[in-house]
């Protein structure tokens, strides 16, 4: 009889310490067998908001955005603007072809492995074919060469740190106003020619964006328009600009006295238009670039 009981606890013993091996093997919330190993390993690829610096707003108020079918075949310098100080562009060229648009993004710093054109969660958990690589230009600069679906649209960007290994995510713009005005198809801008204006002096309301944002120029301006070319008065806020810049091109002050006056071409309406000012008000001269806005429906005669 001993012997007996002392098999069938034997048995018993036997059989707990098989079940307890066996939770050993049981699918755990983080392991494969779930379907969501995967989904943490991924998540823990992405840099969480308190990692990231503080994102800029980078898509502005009116901007529309402009496909690569609205901007002439061609090879253009643009101006990219990033939502992260650490993601930081010094120049970029953009290719336009047969309404695609692409661009070799130059970076300020070798820190990124990749790029991916879209989030961060998205990139962690997409195929390594699909991500970017960067390309290394003779002086040591890092390149890479994404899609642009179009200007003046936020764009989502993941970029890979090759020290923190991982994404962390970043919304660039390609800016339209940074591209030359006759880089654009028939028809995007209003153009002088397309408004059919007699020579004359009109006024038209303008609108300036940039800088520091405490200048400011009168509105509405005075505009000329001769041999179908249209000019207009731009008077400043203050008396410290000595030069304008409209394509390159330098125009100098016309006034002595009072708030600094200019008269320059005005190469398009109803888009932001590049300009750069000359300002002496720091310690030394200082060009600063502007937008001006020339809205042609606000035309009138003078």
């Amino acid at each position: 009889m001993k012997n007996k009981k002392f098999l069938a606890a034997m048995m018993a013993l036997t059989m707990a310490v098989s079940m307890l091996s066996g939770c050993g093997n049981t699918p755990d919330a983080n392991s494969s067998a779930t379907g969501s190993a995967d989904i943490g390993s991924a998540d823990s690829k992405v840099a969480t908001a308190a990692e990231m610096t503080t994102r800029e707003e980078v898509v502005e108020d009116g901007m529309e955005p402009i496909t690569g079918d609205k901007v002439k075949d061609g090879v253009y310098p643009v101006t990219v603007d990033s939502s992260s100080s650490m993601f930081h562009i010094t120049a970029c060229e953009l290719t336009v072809k047969s309404g695609e648009m692409t661009a070799v993004m130059t970076m300020s710093g070798t820190g990124y492995l990749y790029v991916y054109m879209g989030t961060g969660e998205q990139a962690a958990e997409a195929n390594e074919s699909d991500y970017i690589p960067f390309e290394e230009t003779a002086d040591g600069k890092h390149t890479f060469t994404v899609p642009v679906s179009a200007l003046d649209a936020g764009i989502d960007c993941a970029a890979f740190s090759k020290n923190k290994e991982k994404w962390y995510d970043r919304t660039l713009v390609f800016r339209a106003d940074s591209l030359p005005v006759d880089a654009f198809a028939d028809g995007v801008i209003t153009t002088p020619e397309s408004l059919n204006l007699a020579d004359g002096t009109y006024t038209v309301d303008v609108t300036l964006d940039g800088g520091s944002g405490r200048a400011s120029v009168d509105s509405p301006a005075e505009l000329t328009i001769k041999d179908g070319k249209a000019t207009a008065k731009i008077v400043w806020s203050s008396s410290n600009y000595d030069y304008m810049k409209v394509a390159d091109v330098q125009y100098d002050l016309i006034n002595t006295e009072g708030n600094s006056t200019f008269e320059i071409p005005v190469t398009g309406f109803d888009y932001k238009m590049p300009v750069s000012a000359d300002t002496t008000a720091m310690s030394t001269p200082h060009e600063i670039d502007y937008t001006l806005y020339f809205d042609s429906s606000t035309i009138e005669a003078k």
